[in-house]
């Protein structure tokens, strides 16, 4: 019986079983950011427990990071202490920090892939569920609790139960105006929020084998958007081209022997699945979402679905929509380009392909914020700020930002925000604010337009 993806990457980091029970994994690398990780290190401390492995931790700065004036102390006080406290506990542990400033500091699932720390055949943790990020290039990559913070910490390894395996396989042709975000959020409303429970999921098929890494990324992300455990995609050229030359990644020979290896990992052909699904790209258009999870998601030519239950009327209530509704012509006065679902170089550079020439609405405040001092840099050097600038667009220093209300950037009560970060649950970007997820094509288009528009029909 062949193996999928998942059971290889597993099977190479089993170091011990319990017998009919969990299984202990190593852990290559574990990620650490400001406000995941000072209550395992005071576990650590009480229990007077050293960190394992130094060497394979990487910290950043990003959740409550201001996104204006960061060369200036920040002026919030508890994000200013859980900064502080970060700094301190990775000195005093040896462990590698980008704190806020470093011109490898950003979003932990943005940073980490750029710099080639995540590589394929890995095993990669962090206190954040959207860790699953970095299954896109063929790693075993999930978010962990505290108290699993901590045992990382102390043996490099968990203790956990082997999930069951997934299958979604998407095959065609994606049409104009389709990207990687409306393949996912597509998927997800199909399939629905609780599908993916118990199960780690495998992508397969034309679409996401000619998908950019970036694009990869951004469907791996929102694996857990699906109750998923995480999300991976077979690690093949696109992996290899994208992970060579970057600064953590392996050289030379080295890199050449770990390419060897990589190309061992893809699922044999006569492994099998607990569950698969099979969808048709010709199906997928630009989404939108309409509700309060981003399975409550509709093309763009849809109407809001006539179902009835109580927390689909509790959702709609939230968002003032009506059943039957089309969002085409909603009036939209905040726009989010970013978060670790969309802030990599290639959401800027569709958002400014689309922007270029154009004015942003009066009535739209629109936030462009990279994911990375690196995507930053890019934007500059490859005059997309020029463009933003010129539109009326505002760019911002990296950070999460207004994906979620945990700095400065919060989207004010009962507004909509057109967003192309990963959750839509109420209160997410603000108290009582209102979130609708989509692509950065579609986030750039509402800016622009001032509502939402079908961009099908600018594009055909």
């Amino acid at each position: 019986m062949g193996k999928t993806l998942f059971d290889k990457v597993w099977d190479a980091h089993v170091v011990d079983k319990i017998k009919d029970g969990p299984q202990i994994l190593y852990i290559d690398k574990h990620l650490i950011h400001e406000v995941t990780s000072p209550q395992a290190f005071n576990e650590l401390e009480e229990r007077q427990i050293p960190v394992f492995r130094p060497n394979q931790i990487v910290a950043t700065a990003d959740h409550n990071t201001p996104t204006l004036n960061q060369h200036l102390p920040i002026k919030d006080e508890l994000s200013r202490k859980q900064l502080e406290q970060l700094s301190e506990n990775c000195k005093k542990n040896n462990i590698t920090l980008y704190e806020l400033g470093h011109k490898y500091n950003g979003i932990v699932h943005v940073m980490a892939p750029e710099l080639g720390i995540t590589q394929p055949g890995m095993t990669i943790v962090c206190g954040d569920s959207h860790t699953s990020t970095h299954g896109a290039f063929g790693t075993i990559a999930f978010g962990i609790g505290t108290s699993q913070v901590a045992q990382v910490f102390a043996s490099q390894c968990l203790l956990l139960t082997k999930p069951k395996s997934l299958r979604v396989t998407v095959n065609g042709t994606l049409r104009n105006g389709v990207l990687s975000k409306d393949v996912i959020l597509y998927i997800i409303s199909k399939i629905g929020t609780n599908a993916g429970t118990g199960y780690f999921c495998e992508y397969a098929g034309d679409v996401f084998e000619n998908m950019s890494m970036e694009g990869r990324m951004t469907v791996c992300n929102m694996s857990i958007e699906m109750g998923a455990r995480g999300g991976m995609i077979a690690p093949d050229k696109t992996t290899f081209e994208y992970v060579k030359g970057r600064e953590f990644a392996p050289k030379g020979e080295v890199f050449d022997k770990k390419v060897a290896y990589w190309k061992t990992l893809p699922t044999d052909a006569d492994a099998t699945f607990d569950k698969e699904y099979h969808f048709d790209a010709e199906d997928i258009e630009p989404m939108v979402t309409y509700g309060t999870n981003p399975g409550m998601g509709i093309k763009i030519s849809e109407f809001i679905p006539e179902t009835s239950d109580a927390s689909f009327e509790k959702a709609l209530e939230y968002m003032d929509f009506k059943k039957g509704e089309t969002l085409i012509g909603k009036p939209i006065n905040f726009v989010f380009i970013g978060s670790c679902t969309n802030s990599r170089i290639e959401d800027f550079r569709i958002a400014a392909d689309y922007i270029k020439g154009k004015q942003k609405a009066d009535n739209v405040t629109a936030w462009l914020v990279p994911g990375s001092k690196q995507v930053e840099a890019q934007i500059i050097e490859e005059g997309l700020k020029i463009i933003f600038d010129d539109a009326g667009f505002e760019l911002r220093q990296p950070g999460c930002s207004a994906c979620l209300a945990m700095n400065d950037d919060k989207i004010p009560q009962g507004e909509y925000c057109v967003s192309t970060s990963n959750r839509n649950f109420e209160g997410r970007q603000g108290q009582g604010a209102r979130t609708i997820l989509a692509s950065p094509l579609m986030a750039a288009a509402t800016a622009v337009e001032g509502k939402i528009i079908d961009i099908t029909k600018q594009l055909n």
